[in-house]
């Protein structure tokens, strides 16, 4: 099943509505049972998040390192099977730069198989993880 540019927008938009809420049951079937999240290296938390339970595992792990008051979604840009996402982070203390971020989405069969962020400085979201253990 190929989706349209329009249908790929949609799709993105209620991907994140659902993970804001915490609605993992329907962020669970926006997603196929080969989905995979990937985080770099240089962020605290890297790795492959795998599975249709992938992408609450990661949203959970960085909620929990994190004080995020607002995710803003500036841009999308969509192609024949993925889309890009241009985002910032805003944090609870307004004393911390928001962190800037791209997420590249990849689908098949009508279905998310893949997210791959990628921060323009990871010291933002680093910082925001800091200042957070600073005030546990």
């Amino acid at each position: 099943m190929t989706m349209s540019p329009t249908e790929i927008a949609a799709f993105v938009d209620r991907l994140y509505a659902a993970t804001g809420v915490g609605d993992w049951e329907a962020t669970a079937a926006m997603l196929s049972d080969d989905f995979v999240a990937y985080e770099a290296d240089a962020l605290p938390m890297a790795g492959a998040y795998r599975g249709t339970s992938g992408l609450q595992t990661l949203f959970q792990k960085v909620m929990g390192m994190v004080d995020v008051i607002a995710l803003d979604r500036h841009d999308l840009m969509v192609g024949e099977d993925c889309a890009i996402a241009v985002l910032s982070m805003r944090f609870a203390d307004p004393a911390l730069a928001p962190a800037e971020i791209a997420e590249m989405f990849r689908f098949r069969d009508g279905k998310c198989c893949e997210i791959k962020p990628f921060y323009y400085d990871p010291a933002a979201f680093i910082s925001a993880c800091e200042a957070k253990k600073a005030t546990a």
